[in-house]
């Protein structure tokens, strides 16, 4: 098997070289073919030497990477982030499902991440709908991504009406009356979405705003009628919550 081409895209000289020493260990599964220390270097080398594999810091001097992913008609690689450790950059990939890594790289973590790249045929759809996400003009218009074992789960925010813990997984009800189970912790969900509209009135409940019709004693109530119960510590925390106008 051929070793797939990887681009490193990443500003900072020393990681860049990490990165690139750590690769080079697994030459006969993967070859840097160049650094790029900007976006528009990095759109040039994309266009060039065609990466099967690019590895993209997600703050670069010119633009995001994300910004440089807009600007390709074709993304034909798969794209693995990294990120310093940065809670809101690591929210947005969990949100979309994308694949990270956080400086300073850890070898053990790159091997796992390579794995998922010989796994997979390409991680585009994900890129995608991260794209899709990062153009929306309003978070309840983004979608949530989440890995199944057939596959993979996605759920525009605005038809979740709430999130029910159930022990270690989580079930997400949706508007239409239909439900989902994900191995994923309401932990999980209130980490990633608390900044979406969705608020954890309740050790095992999470709500979606856009639904919520009408706030009771001690209850949401959702526009279909169904009651959301709100925790006696969450009580003042939650009415302020709902009725801001954010």
């Amino acid at each position: 098997m051929r070793p797939i081409k990887a681009l490193i895209v990443e500003d900072n000289a020393f990681m860049a070289t990490v990165l690139c020493d750590l690769l080079k260990k697994r030459k006969s599964e993967i070859v840097v073919l160049d650094i790029a220390k900007t976006g528009s270097q990095a759109l040039k080398m994309i266009a060039s030497s065609k990466p099967n594999v690019v590895f993209l810091d997600i703050e670069l001097p010119d633009m995001t990477g994300f910004e440089l992913l807009q600007q390709l008609k074709c993304i034909n690689f798969q794209t693995i982030f990294t990120t310093s450790h940065s809670h809101y950059a690591i929210k947005a990939f969990r949100f979309n499902a994308l694949d990270y890594l956080v400086k300073p790289i850890n070898e053990s973590e790159l091997e796992e991440a390579i794995k998922r790249v010989f796994r997979s045929a390409n991680n585009n759809i994900g890129v995608k709908n991260a794209l899709f996400n990062f153009e929306a003009q309003s978070p309840k218009d983004q979608k949530l991504v989440l890995p199944q074992q057939n596959g993979t789960l996605r759920i525009p925010l605005k038809q979740i009406s709430h999130i029910e813990s159930e022990r270690n997984y989580s079930y997400i009800q949706l508007s239409n009356g239909k439900r989902e189970l994900s191995s994923k912790t309401l932990a999980y969900f209130d980490d990633i979405l608390i900044d979406k509209g969705f608020y954890r009135c309740h050790r095992s409940y999470l709500v979606n705003k856009f639904h919520i019709q009408a706030l009771t004693d001690g209850n949401f109530v959702l526009k279909n009628g169904v009651e959301i119960p709100i925790s006696r510590r969450k009580g003042t925390e939650a009415k302020s919550w709902f009725f801001d106008s954010d």
